[in-house]
């Protein structure tokens, strides 16, 4: 899943543990993209304007400089938004959630792919920012995420918007698919959704750890989507499916 910009404040979990989250071999990117940025937020005009913050988001400065030592919270219940609204972990039962734990990681930028219940804290970095003193987010993960993800099971499913899945590579021997929302109107026309496109993800989400269907292939999404009332099917582009919404 991609990540929100908007974020709940907080958390009661220890601070955070880099070599605890999901994919531990991404450990030293997630200790130098964190690096800089904390040393980013000690120049506050700096920050302000390579975040691309106002005048009253300034206060996100203080928040990535306390990274390493403020309390955390399950990723999935750090991120709100449209897509987290959505899935509403929160709401879910204890076998759900414990598959999302199991099987869902959310892309970030300055820690990677995480579990969504892997703790972290508050933070304000976006997939284009360009940090002082580290390449591009794009070359620091593009490769140790591609190695990572090269040992997953099953079906990746990918959900991520493109500017985060640019971030993570799946590697092309990696069974997968990219997932875009689509509407289809009376008329057959197929037409793109924006905002739309992050409730549907996230409602796919939710039923996915609801009913934990054994997915490992486009053909068995496609058939429990069949099953489930869920309508996907194979996109225009290889390598894509289409999740098919209400118009």
């Amino acid at each position: 899943m991609p990540p929100s910009e908007t974020k709940r404040a907080g958390g009661s979990d220890a601070p955070i543990a880099f070599d605890g989250l999901a994919l531990p071999v991404l450990a030293p990117q997630r200790e130098a993209v964190v690096a800089s940025l904390v040393a980013l937020s000690a120049d506050p005009d700096r920050a302000a304007k390579v975040l691309g913050l106002s005048v009253r988001q300034r206060g996100q400065i203080e928040v990535n400089a306390a990274m390493r030592s403020a309390p955390t919270m399950p990723a999935v219940d750090r991120y709100t938004g449209v897509l987290f609204d959505a899935l509403d972990a929160a709401s879910v039962d204890h076998d759900a959630r414990s598959w999302l734990g199991e099987h869902a990681l959310i892309q970030t930028a300055p820690l990677g792919p995480i579990g969504a219940l892997d703790r972290i804290p508050s933070y304000r970095l976006a997939a284009g920012a360009s940090l002082p003193g580290v390449p591009p987010l794009k070359r620091i993960w593009a490769d140790p995420v591609r190695t990572a993800f090269a040992a997953l099971p099953g079906l990746v499913i990918d959900l991520r918007s493109e500017a985060y899945a640019a971030l993570g590579p799946v590697p092309d021997d990696v069974a997968s698919t990219y997932v875009r929302v689509v509407s289809e109107g009376p008329d057959g026309a197929v037409r793109a959704l924006n905002h739309f496109n992050k409730r549907a993800k996230g409602l796919l989400t939710r039923r996915l750890a609801q009913e934990r269907p054994d997915i490992r292939s486009v053909a068995d999404l496609v058939g429990w989507g069949e099953s489930a009332g869920v309508v996907v099917r194979a996109g225009a582009r290889d390598g894509e499916t289409e999740l098919v919404v209400p118009a």
